[in-house]
């Protein structure tokens, strides 16, 4: 057995921000905020703008993204219920390092800049587990960079594929179901690789009848074979 990667990709920074919070301090911080309701692929926060607010998500799922001039464009994560999203730009005083973008309705509450930073001066928990919960992202991202870096496009689609399955998976009839508008230019981004490289990969993963895609999205029809190609980064 060789170290160059793991089946599972299981990452600390998804326990959700809301739930490493103790419960008096969870309601302060929902309490300064206004409701907000986002429509499917509704876009809550876009790269290279002011920062204004952090958004904390009650229900539904966002989709993080970063793109380059050149039109590369990255999927960074998935942020879900009780995930806080647009905290490093808003503390810092910079422009959004990244777009999030709803993938089906969402509903979040919205805490301006100031209030949140006031916030965390006034309870010194919140900000310990900002800083927990910072930390653990930049570990996980570090992880993954490494991972990545001794693997083939295959093995790192497979191992994104079965991550994305862990994290949004729905079961169906035909498979598991990832969630629509999930493009192939930000899976490619996401795994350092080419879309063309990725949409060739993908076609073959169809002709095999390993997966399934359409308007509706991708869907994973013989999850055992993404397994059987990630372990293969083990040995």
């Amino acid at each position: 057995m060789g170290t160059r990667g793991s089946l599972s990709m299981e990452f600390e920074d998804r326990v959700p921000f809301i739930a490493r919070l103790e419960a008096d301090d969870r309601q302060a911080l929902l309490a300064c905020g206004t409701p907000l309701v986002f429509p499917v692929r509704a876009v809550l926060l876009r790269e290279h703008e002011p920062s204004a607010h952090v958004l904390i998500l009650l229900s539904g799922w966002t989709k993080v993204t970063s793109a380059a001039a050149n039109g590369y464009e990255a999927l960074l994560a998935l942020r879900g219920p009780g995930d806080l999203v647009g905290e490093g730009a808003a503390l810092s005083g910079r422009h959004r390092s990244a777009t999030v973008t709803a993938l089906g309705r969402v509903e979040a509450v919205a805490v301006e800049a100031h209030r949140f930073g006031a916030l965390l001066d006034e309870r010194p928990g919140i900000s310990k587990k900002l800083l927990a919960l910072a930390a653990d992202r930049m570990r996980d991202s570090d992880r993954r960079r490494v991972q990545y870096a001794a693997l083939n496009v295959q093995e790192r689609v497979a191992l994104l594929l079965l991550e994305l399955m862990r994290i949004h998976g729905q079961e169906t009839e035909e498979g598991v179901s990832l969630t629509p508008g999930l493009t192939q230019t930000e899976l490619a981004g996401s795994v350092g690789a080419s879309r063309e490289a990725v949409a060739r990969l993908l076609k073959g993963l169809r002709e095999r009848g390993i997966v399934r895609t359409g308007r509706r999205g991708l869907v994973v029809v013989k999850p055992e074979v993404l397994r059987q190609m990630a372990r293969q980064a083990d040995r």
